[in-house]
């Protein structure tokens, strides 16, 4: 055997058979680094390059280790039913093009050389269009330009470019595709009733048999057949295709609002023509149910919705991270969307933020927190309205707000409909962290040390089923192979209800993600939509994992030390255990063992700390863990899930003939010191400890943020006067003043109380 891809196993074949470990040998992804494929492994359980796609469709997946003559045909076969053609090139090298779907996650696709078997099998990422690589798309130049035409110099020309290459043709056909909802009977415009289907359709061509030059700019002409057609994108194909054919390779633009199509109406007075257009979605509006409801509150604070990171995710429309471009909420410097779409209606919330870190709402101005009736990420099981990714959220959110605030000034009429959530419900996550060589900060805040080798439980709750699971390995020192006497993360594991198990591991100092034993690259998106679970990361060192209930796990590496920061909803009060401990606000509680006794922590000693964390060893029957490699299994899947034969150090003398000692005592102050000096002196590394206390201190910070804020509500502007204050949170102060000719009935200034509720009456202006 000279390594994986050589590996024969006479009369055993991966074809069809793809994930399965077999007798004599294994079709299962681990089988690369266990090295004990099938002969036939590469060939039959394919990789695709790129790995991801636009859910648009159009891009050509090269297929590796197939190799065919030149021409030779290629049948994709995908999510099971859809069947596409794929194509070979001159050097034989085979491809499937994705089709267009309205769903984003892993696509399974299977191909077949026969046009009968589909014996061989893949997957990719089909991604919410805007997070597909730029690279692939058609680029509007000038994009408000594109959005806005037709209100003012329709003589202009609007220009688009590609990557020419990308086509692999010398002319190129230039489409119009345009998106509705449809009933399945009887066209019905924008609607949210499961008998509703999304429909991507080819309007017209811009332009046939034009040079592929990468480049293209037109004057567009006001549409008759089609103006009905308001939301689409440009796609661009070979001249060989034929008009409007469905997945074929093709590059697409954005979805975009089709402004400079629209009919010679809105040319004539667009502002007339978007009134009429506002007041027809308030009429629908009021006939579609209310979605408000189910939706969560938004943080009270920028520093709370930067910090609940299991429940709400950047809005990239407008990122602190990014210059605080905030087009749609001028006045804002960040907003945030609930990653979860709401479980009626599909509905998603957003909330804004000013630079004070307050939450803006749209009673106080036009840059105010929006909800969306439908979520622009789409949600599970997708493909129907209104959960459609992108497409559905334009049609019910997007479109409106150009009708009724870009387009003509009936703004008041689109915030009726979409007013801003408060934050009075809302309530921040707790938090327990384990970090260095490990120490362990419950989610009621008490702290110790735990230097077990082995595989535990962090977090096991039968409420929805949550399992957060840790494995620990000896410390190694910077010089030479010797190990120190204390024990590290290694890796975590992770699943709810029947989600994907998802698993970060540290390998040579960056992480690496698993999904269901698979590792996830993340070359290309950032991003990604499983089963039951989202995942971030943004960086090799950093990763967040997003369950549906909105538990959120963190995993950072500092100094080549993982680090692990548990968020869980108040709903999980009284339902947790294992080494993060009972989450009940009681500290006193915390050490309780696997066997339902309490350990007081108040006198614990390191020894019973040491024996209650061993009991919460995990089982081999419930371990999330892979093991695909040799040392794996001889280290962690063979033996017990706890090494009886290893004993840490409880503790280490800080001799004043250490040369590190002297330094450690100036490095390591304040609270979080021990932790710093223990990892200090395990690791002999100043860079180690000061990591550990920075973690630390970051964790006591991430506390504080997540406290809960007494918020009193919302108070309009008395009705000709003036509101001075927009912050409504504890400790807050509002004054009021009437305009000239109106005299102040109430309180001029009020005050929010930490019971929630403002002092003094509500302001009038009454005329004298």
């Amino acid at each position: 055997m000279k390594g994986p891809y050589l590996w024969t196993v006479s009369g055993q074949s991966c074809m069809s058979k793809c994930g399965d470990i077999l007798e004599q040998c294994s079709c299962h992804a681990t089988c690369v680094s266990l090295q004990n494929c099938c002969a036939d492994y590469n060939q039959s359980c394919v990789q695709v390059t790129p790995y991801s796609s636009s859910m648009l469709g159009g891009t050509a997946l090269r297929i590796h280790s197939l190799l065919l003559h030149p021409n030779e045909r290629v049948l994709c076969r995908f999510k099971g039913e859809i069947e596409r053609n794929g194509f070979t090139d001159a050097e034989g090298q085979a491809y499937c093009v994705t089709p267009l779907l309205y769903e984003t996650g892993w696509i399974q696709f299977g191909v077949s050389i026969d046009g009968i078997n589909f014996d061989r099998s893949g997957e990719y990422l089909s991604v919410h269009p805007s997070k597909a690589d730029p690279a692939f798309q058609v680029t509007l130049v000038n994009t408000t330009q594109w959005q806005n035409y037709g209100m003012q110099n329709t003589a202009e020309r609007l220009k688009m470019t590609w990557n020419s290459s990308l086509i692999g043709a010398e002319m190129v056909n230039i489409e119009l595709w345009g998106y509705k909802e449809f009933s399945r009977g009887t066209e019905a415009g924008t609607h949210g009733s499961v008998s509703f289907e999304a429909k991507m359709s080819y309007l017209y061509s811009l332009g046939k048999n034009l040079p592929n030059t990468g480049s293209f700019s037109f004057v567009p002409e006001p549409s008759k057949e089609h103006t009905d057609w308001e939301l689409g994108n440009i796609r661009i194909t070979a001249s060989s295709i034929s008009d409007g054919a469905r997945d074929v390779q093709a590059l697409w633009s954005g979805g975009h609002v089709l402004a400079w199509h629209l009919e010679q109406a809105f040319r004539d007075d667009s502002t007339a023509w978007a009134k009429n257009k506002c007041l027809q979605w308030d009429d629908l509006e009021e006939k579609l149910p209310n979605f408000l409801d189910e939706l969560i509150d938004c943080p009270c604070t920028l520093a709370q919705a930067r910090a609940d990171t299991g429940r709400f995710h950047t809005d990239y429309s407008c990122d602190i991270e990014k210059g605080s471009v905030c087009t749609y909420h001028p006045g804002c410097v960040h907003c945030v969307r609930a990653i979860q779409a709401s479980p009626t209606h599909g509905s998603g919330q957003q909330c804004c933020y000013d630079s004070s870190g307050d939450l803006v709402l749209t009673g106080d101005s036009v840059g105010g927190s929006t909800p969306d009736r439908a979520h622009d990420w789409g949600s599970p099981p997708y493909r129907e309205p209104p959960r459609v990714p992108g497409y559905s959220h334009w049609l019910y959110d997007v479109m409106s707000f150009y009708y009724c605030c870009l387009w003509s000034d009936h703004c008041h009429i689109y915030f009726n409909r979409r007013p801003s959530s408060g934050c009075r419900s809302y309530q921040p996550p707790k938090a327990a962290a384990v970090l260095g060589d490990p120490h362990f900060i419950t989610f009621d805040g008490f702290s110790y040390t735990f230097n077990g080798k082995g595989e535990y439980y962090l977090v096991l709750s039968p409420h929805r089923e949550l399992s957060v699971q840790a494995r620990t390995e000896k410390v190694k020192l910077k010089k030479g192979e010797s190990k120190a006497n204390a024990t590290r993360l290694s890796s975590v594991a992770m699943k709810e209800n029947a989600s994907d198990v998802i698993e970060v591991r540290q390998t040579e100092g960056h992480l690496q993600v698993l999904r269901n034993q698979r590792v996830l690259p993340f070359t290309e998106q950032r991003w990604m939509d499983l089963h039951g679970v989202l995942v971030f990361s943004p960086s090799p060192q950093d990763v967040t994992v997003m369950f549906s209930s909105g538990v959120g796990v963190e995993v950072h590496v500092h100094e080549g030390t993982m680090a692990v920061t548990v968020l869980l909803p108040t709903e999980f009060t009284n339902k947790t255990q294992g080494l993060l401990g009972l989450m009940n606000s009681d500290p006193s509680d915390d050490l309780l063992t696997h066997l339902g006794h309490i350990i007081s922590s108040a006198d614990a000693t390191a020894e019973q700390i040491f024996t209650f964390g061993a009991g919460w060893n995990i089982s081999k029957t419930s371990s999330l863990f892979t093991y695909d490699s040799k040392s794996l299994l001889d280290d962690y899947y063979i033996p017990p899930s706890h090494d009886s034969t290893f004993f840490p150090a409880f503790s280490l003398p800080e001799s004043p003939d250490d040369p590190l000692v002297a330094d450690m005592l100036t490095m390591c102050f304040g609270e979080g010191a021990r932790f710093c000096k223990y990892d200090t002196l395990t690791t002999r590394s100043l860079a180690v400890g000061n990591s550990t206390l920075r973690v630390f201190q970051n964790h006591q910070a991430l506390i504080k943020v997540l406290e809960p804020v007494v918020s009193c509500g919302w108070i309009p502007v008395p009705q000709s006067g003036k509101k001075n204050g927009s912050n409504y949170l504890e400790g807050s102060t509002l004054s009021f003043s009437c305009n000239e000719g109106f005299i102040l009935y109430g309180s001029s200034e009020r005050t929010c109380l930490d019971d929630g509720t403002w002092t003094g009456e509500q302001p009038y202006c009454i005329t004298g």
